[in-house]
């Protein structure tokens, strides 16, 4: 009989392309991947893998057993998420993936009222960029991820994952106040295309707010002066408290802290959404079902926006 948990290994290997990769993943050793996957080899008595270089390439034989192994995964987790609903009491463990403002504005209340009205749910998380967590969460490594989506920059979309709209906020420009000690060209600026000789502050290449922002400021009629780079927002709140820089930023920014900027409106007012993701097979576990809960009871203590539900 084929083990389940060695099909897994298998099906991470697909995914992942080395079994090195496979073993950060998962946190074994790579001789204790190789291993398991060589006994796999045995148990199926067909030739699963065959070596390019320093990767081993799946056999044909070994994709049909990719595809049983996650309707295997699937079913499983239907059948653990089926009888966590009889118990009586909501528990377990969920592996919780989160971009940095929401971590900041949304996941210290939520536990506070996950902890209340569920003690015995525990929730691991950890930080990770909305594309990361949405491709780990697939993958199984996480549970349930909070993402974001810029407008006209869809988040990538895996099949096997649900998608919930937790709350939408409106993106704006931050400038210094004259109190920030900022020259005189920040003060007169009252649009975003009275920015464009100003210095900037956004996300590295290859985020979609990065590319999203340099988009705004075109349609405004300029190129941006990206002096700063930074991941993390709370930097870019600095860079402009501190009368360096503008930015756009999005309104859950300031939801935990003063707001010591001017905010600009844009044209139209654009907002991001912001979402949960789970797999399908589990989206139906009271654990996850009850922090999901917890989110949008802190989004709408926050005051932010309520999109519709949506299974998409």
């Amino acid at each position: 009989m084929l083990d389940i948990h060695r099909l897994r290994l298998l099906r991470e290997l697909s995914i992942r392309g080395t079994i090195a990769e496979v073993a950060a993943a998962l946190r074994y050793s790579p001789s204790s991947v190789s291993q398991q996957l060589s006994l796999l080899e045995r148990e199926a008595k067909v030739a699963l893998f065959r070596k390019s270089g320093r990767r081993l390439q799946l056999t044909a034989h070994a994709m049909v057993l990719v595809e049983y192994a996650e309707e295997l995964l699937d079913g499983l987790e239907r059948a653990e998420a089926a009888l966590a609903v009889t118990r009586p009491i909501v528990s377990g463990t969920v592996r919780l993936a989160v971009f940095q403002t929401a971590a900041l504005a949304l996941i210290p209340n939520m536990l506070r009222t996950l902890r209340e009205r569920h003690p015995l749910v525990q929730v691991k998380m950890v930080q990770h960029e909305p594309e990361t967590a949405l491709r780990e969460t697939w993958a199984r490594n996480f549970d349930l991820v909070v993402a974001e989506q810029y407008p006209g920059h869809a988040a990538p979309h895996y099949e096997t994952l649900d998608r919930d709209p937790l709350t939408r906020d409106e993106i704006q420009l931050a400038v210094p106040t004259e109190l920030a000690g900022a020259p005189e060209d920040f003060h007169r600026v009252g649009s975003l295309h009275d920015a464009g000789g100003l210095p900037w502050v956004m996300e590295p290449h290859g985020a979609a707010s990065r590319h999203w922002a340099e988009q705004q400021c075109r349609l405004a009629g300029f190129e941006p002066d990206v002096r700063f780079e930074s991941a993390d927002l709370q930097t870019h709140v600095r860079l402009v408290e501190s009368g360096n820089a503008v930015a756009l930023l999005p309104q859950l920014v300031w939801a935990q802290r003063e707001q010591r900027s001017r905010l600009v409106e844009l044209p139209g007012r654009p907002r991001r959404t912001i979402f949960t993701a789970a797999r399908r097979s589990s989206a139906g576990d009271p654990a996850i079902a009850a922090i999901r809960e917890a989110l949008t009871a802190e989004a709408a203590a926050l005051g932010l926006d309520a999109p519709g539900k949506s299974g998409t």
